[in-house]
């Protein structure tokens, strides 16, 4: 499931990369792409594994970029 979501307080593009990195580290995450600046992210998971995938991505995020929303998973 290929989704597009609104993903906001992210301090600087090095940070949308570093949290881009490691939700692509997932299993079931077949594609990411975060846009800083159109504070937006592409992402395509796995329909079978979708809800535990968000979890996992909400746990990277707590950890990687405390601050950041995403909104729309």
């Amino acid at each position: 499931m290929k989704k597009v979501v609104k993903i906001m307080n992210i301090d600087c593009a090095n940070c949308a990369a570093e949290l881009e990195h490691a939700i692509s580290k997932i299993d079931g995450v077949m594609e990411v792409s975060i846009n800083f600046m159109a504070e937006k992210m592409i992402i395509d998971i796995d329909d079978e594994k979708y809800q535990n995938v968000v979890t996992k991505i909400n746990k990277v995020k707590k950890k990687v970029e405390p601050d950041c929303e995403i909104i729309g998973l």
